[in-house]
């Protein structure tokens, strides 16, 4: 299987990261309304807990879709995806340090580590939109962060209606390419 082919496996199986990112969005959402109707450690403890549960969520989605939820074992990307997802909960200490010295920082901290996580899906999906994605999370994590710590929920609902957006980007780029074939 050639890297294009493997690409290509990977935007038609995820749908150009759609379901993924709709799933990862609503995780967002969820706990940002928490921390601003409930409490911050609710809102806190709803991201980690949930975040383990965004790829099977994701695989979940895609089975009632009657789609195929995972590649090929012949599919070279496959170690590669499953690595890059990883890279957020290994990050999340560092996520968790910066919260701890100022709880103001969890969502733009978030923010940063997520949208970095994003730059090799470029890669894995051949699709430069994610490096796009990756630099708007990534911005908007330093921008808040830095200049705004008092609105840090803030990076929470902006990090969510960006996931959304570019879902829909995503999914449009691989119906545009279906069609192009």
């Amino acid at each position: 299987m050639t890297i294009s082919d493997a690409q290509l496996e990977v935007r038609s199986t995820y749908i150009g990261g759609f379901v993924g990112q709709l799933v990862s969005a609503s995780l967002w959402l969820a706990s940002c309304a928490l921390t601003a109707w409930a409490s911050r450690r609710a809102g806190i403890a709803v991201f980690v807990v949930g975040g383990m549960f965004i790829f099977p969520l994701t695989q979940f989605v895609l089975r009632c879709m009657g789609r195929p939820a995972s590649l090929s074992e012949g599919n070279p990307l496959r170690e590669l995806a499953v690595e890059v997802a990883l890279l957020v909960p290994l990050l999340l200490p560092l996520v968790g340090a910066a919260a701890i010295h100022r709880a103001e920082w969890f969502y733009p901290a978030a923010a940063v580590v997520v949208g970095a996580h994003y730059l090799p899906f470029a890669f894995v999906y051949g699709m430069r939109m994610f490096i796009s994605l990756s630099g708007v999370l990534v911005a908007t994590g330093v921008v808040i962060g830095y200049w705004m710590p008092a609105d840090g929920p803030l990076a929470g609902w902006l990090t969510a209606g960006t996931m959304i957006v570019f879902a829909f980007f995503g999914r449009h780029g691989v119906a545009g390419a279906r069609r192009a074939r």
